[in-house]
């Protein structure tokens, strides 16, 4: 947040001399928070595998098994965290944007970041608490979790060879760290020329971004090669098709996104015809963007899985293969997320350069810098819903890896209670050694156990009962930003003609204060649920929950992204002078559309994907009391 708040300033004064210049300094910018991500990421994995790998006195085989499902503790603690940082930023940026724009901008009649505007102040700290603060928390949880899973699925897969099994776990952690080497030569690539248009500036981003990806796909080659990991070949293609994912979804969000393509400028023109066919575009528009990253989540899922078990289709579903499989979908994760790096610089970089376009407003500098900003700024609200888009693709593999390493807590679980063997239909099964089928059998995960299906509705519901209690903590608080911003105009007399200064403070008061108090309810929830299931439904009724939760958060965290993604760039387009400019009525409908989709794509939908992971992070913890009591 620091360097954002300082970038900020520094990228609106590059502008001044060039539009490169600005990129350059806010891109650059947005990459101190890409490789801090990356670094501690990596860094904080490390140093808690040493310490467990020195405090825990089991050995063999199981001692890895152990050390691997205890540091998913880990990941509950930075899934937490990063659901407080997002809802809770979330809350606070758009409660102060959407007063700023709607009494601003719409009744008022004065520019965007315009000081005589008491919530510019607020809304511009806002992008840094919500887009970078909240985004590095978000992403870093997803950094971590992919790793930490796939490293827990690789100790089961390959139990029976101790040797195999420490390579299985090392694996994903020698990709991540390639990953942040290539990811700061990418950096380096990304510059543009003067007078670039949306797409030159895009092909710059993707620049960088496609030659890390690309190195990347080749190392991983050499890296599992060089470890002489078993099927080495099969998991190099399981990351590739994590990479290629990736790659995927941010084409999608960028067609669906970007002022560029005639998705966003579909909307745009609705707005000839008044903000409801604007918001009834941009939700037509959001629903239909969910088709392509659904599509490819699905494919990477059965290439990656396939992958992994050499394409042996015919036995896909034996202990092994299922165990290798899950170890190849967790892999592709760590693959989609090993440009993190750069991927999350391209996000970072969106809210340095929406604060230059603020700053040069406030400090009237010459026209022409604003309107590089403002350039810089649309291809940030692009990014942003790209680097969104790679998190919740992301959030969908792990999630499936995590509910495999579900099944491996439950059984440390039964041994804590001293159960050591379990009943399978007459056969005797050594719990250390039970399989992943032998524990679905065991307590009948199927879906004719109406245990299951109940947790599956409870699941979906989960994701809709968050987003409506997020959507309305931001319409709270911004309806008290919009009665201030009223209460100062009507009583601060010569605030709108540039004679008197607003309250600015009393604006971020009320942001602030509306965060704290607006995001616990939802986040509490959130942790409160899979313990209340298992407590009462047990193993089925949690995996339920997990498997509702996945597929109906996935879904709806994409169309959210998406539809306030191309509102936002809607707006942008008409006021590059579109259907009528800044100050028509197209433009006041656009605006009433960017309102709405606010906090679509900057608080409800990304808190999703933490949403997903973090009831799986809590499941796991709490696997040890949901196997020693639950009520059915």
């Amino acid at each position: 947040m620091k360097s954002a708040t300082y970038a900020s300033a520094r990228t609106a004064n590059a502008s001044m001399r060039s539009l490169n210049s600005g990129l350059r300094i806010a891109f650059r910018s947005g990459a101190v928070m890409g490789l801090v991500v990356v670094g501690l990421g990596l860094l904080d994995i490390s140093i808690w595998y040493v310490i467990l790998d020195n405090f825990i006195d089991t050995t063999g085989a199981q001692k890895l098994v152990i050390i691997t499902t205890t540091m998913l503790t880990f990941g509950m603690g930075a899934s937490t965290q990063a659901l407080f940082a997002r809802v809770g930023g979330g809350i606070y940026t758009k409660a102060a944007d959407v007063g700023a724009d709607l009494v601003g901008k719409v009744e008022a009649g004065i520019p965007e970041d315009d000081p005589r505007n008491p919530a510019t102040i607020a809304d511009n700290v806002g992008d840094n608490v919500g887009d970078v603060a909240g985004m590095g928390a978000d992403l870093y949880e997803s950094y971590c979790g992919s790793i930490l899973a796939t490293a827990a699925l690789g100790a089961s897969a390959f139990y029976i060879n101790p040797d195999m099994q420490l390579k299985a776990v090392f694996a994903p952690m020698l990709i991540a760290a390639v990953g942040i080497i290539l990811s700061i030569a990418g950096i380096f690539l990304v510059r543009t020329k003067e007078g670039a248009g949306m797409s030159q500036l895009l092909k710059s981003l993707g620049r960088g971004v496609n030659f890390s990806a690309l190195l990347i796909g080749v190392l991983t080659f050499g890296i599992l090669y060089t470890l002489n990991i078993e099927n080495w070949l099969g998991i190099s293609f399981s990351v590739i098709a994590g990479l290629i994912a990736g790659v995927i979804i941010g084409q999608s969000t960028e067609y669906y996104t970007s002022h560029s393509y005639k998705p966003t400028q579909k909307i745009s023109e609705s707005g000839q015809t008044g903000p409801a066919t604007v918001i009834i575009s941009g939700i037509g528009l959001g629903m239909i963007s969910t088709a392509i990253p659904v599509i490819t989540i699905g494919v990477a899922i059965i290439i990656a899985y396939c992958s992994a078990i050499n394409f042996d289709i015919a036995n896909m579903m034996t202990a092994k293969n299922i165990g290798m499989g899950l170890y190849g979908i967790g892999i592709a994760a760590v693959g989609m997320l090993s440009t993190l790096g750069i991927t999350l610089a391209t996000d970072a970089y969106g809210p340095i350069a929406d604060n230059a376009g603020g700053n040069a407003q406030m400090s009237e500098l010459d026209p022409e810098v604003r309107k590089r900003t403002d350039v810089l700024d649309a291809l940030g609200n692009t990014t942003a819903a790209t680097g969104k888009g790679f998190a919740i693709g992301s959030a969908a593999l792990t999630a499936l890896a995590l509910l495999a390493s579900y099944l491996e807590e439950i059984k440390i679980g039964l041994a804590h209670i001293g159960q050591t063997t379990i009943d399978i239909a007459g056969r005797v099964v050594n719990v250390a050694e039970a399989t992943i089928p032998d524990m679905m059998e065991y307590y009948q995960v199927n879906l004719m156990n109406p245990k299951v299906l109940i947790g599956a509705f409870i699941g979906a519901m989960m994701s809709f009962l968050f987003c409506g209690l997020t959507m309305n903590a931001v319409g709270r608080a911004a309806q008290k930003m919009v009665e201030e911003v009223r209460r100062q105009f009507r009583e601060i007399p010569g605030i709108l003609a540039g004679k008197a200064t607003p309250d600015y403070a009393k604006c971020v008061e009320i942001s602030t204060k509306g965060a704290q108090n607006e995001m616990l309810f939802p986040s509490l929830l959130a942790i409160a649920v899979p313990v209340i299931v298992g407590l009462i439904f047990g193993v089925p009724g949690v995996m339920g929950l997990l498997v509702g939760g996945l597929s109906s958060g996935f879904v709806l965290a994409v169309f959210m992204a998406n539809a306030g993604g191309a509102w936002d760039n809607a707006k942008k387009y008409v006021e590059e002078g579109n259907f009528g400019g800044k100050g028509s009525e197209t433009h006041k409908a656009t605006v009433v559309g960017d309102t709405v989709g606010d906090p679509f794509k900057d608080t409800s939908g990304p808190s999703l994907n933490i949403l997903i992971k973090l009831m799986s992070m809590v499941s796991i913890v709490m696997a040890g009391l949901t196997v020693a009591f639950h009520l059915m």
